[in-house]
């Protein structure tokens, strides 16, 4: 039931932490993996190292943001893997203009910059569903996999853009699940992963201290709040995301799954 093999999967996103280590992990379960990434270097790197430790997989330059990037991107997978199964969006993040400080208030934030984190994670999200969804509903089978975050449930200090951003990929998820059911085929399944607390590069500094590598007052807060009393790991992710890529998954849809340590479910006393 957990078998992905023979299927193909397109990660946007797919040179970062921890869609590289999913890109890695579903290789070498015999997946044929599509690595898209603005940088093309990042993506060759992953889809090289899969190569090497024997699995397939192929590296395309694609920009989330501009549908003609993904319409290329989509057809290149298409005409190199054969077809597209899966899409896993993984393309998101914050940026740090649009996150708040003691020399940053909320007031004050660029709102270029608080658009920059609203597009890269809701249109990097919807675009490519349109364009993959759109060849999914002509064979009327296939996978929609978003990467949502713990924001999504419980929106964080400090990261207003990236809290609201990841908030609408969870309900964008809920709907296109429902839409593409109803509309074109009850094979066509869409649902998301939530992320909780991981060191990446775009957060390491955030957490512990660049100089001593001790956690900062907002690392030590996470943990305090996180049962399991540990950051995440890209590993932590494989299970589910398996799982809601296969047949094992098959009467799921429209949900998103937090891997995140028991944060979620944690009042704090």
């Amino acid at each position: 039931m957990f078998d992905v093999g023979g299927l193909t999967a397109v990660i946007t996103g797919g040179g970062g932490v921890l869609c590289s280590g999913i890109a890695e992990h579903l290789a070498a379960g015999g997946m044929a993996v599509a690595v898209l990434d603005l940088d093309r270097n990042a993506a060759q790197r992953v889809a090289d190292g899969i190569r090497r430790a024997g699995g397939r997989a192929i590296a395309v330059e694609a920009d989330v943001l501009d549908r003609e990037s993904v319409q290329a991107a989509c057809e290149a997978c298409i005409r190199q893997l054969g077809r597209v199964d899966c899409l896993i969006n993984g393309a998101g993040g914050n940026h740090p203009s649009a996150t708040t400080g003691p020399d940053r208030k909320f007031f004050d934030l660029p709102i270029d910059a608080f658009r920059k984190v609203m597009d890269l994670n809701i249109i990097g999200t919807v675009l490519p569903s349109m364009v993959f969804g759109r060849a999914m509903a002509e064979r009327g089978e296939g996978v929609i996999l978003n990467i949502a975050s713990m924001n999504a449930f419980r929106p964080l200090t400090r990261i207003a853009a990236y809290s609201a951003a990841k908030a609408g990929v969870k309900n964008f998820t809920e709907w296109l699940a429902v839409h593409m059911a109803q509309e074109y085929s009850p094979n066509i399944r869409v649902n998301a992963v939530a992320p909780g607390f991981m060191l990446t590069q775009q957060n390491r500094f955030l957490l512990t201290d660049e100089k001593t590598g001790e956690l900062t007052p907002r690392g030590r807060s996470i943990i305090a709040h996180t049962p399991m009393r540990r950051f995440g790991n890209a590993d932590d992710l494989y299970g589910t995301v398996t799982w809601l890529l296969s047949p094992a998954s098959k009467f799921v849809t429209g949900i998103t799954v937090p891997v995140d340590g028991g944060f979620s479910a944690f009042g704090g006393v």
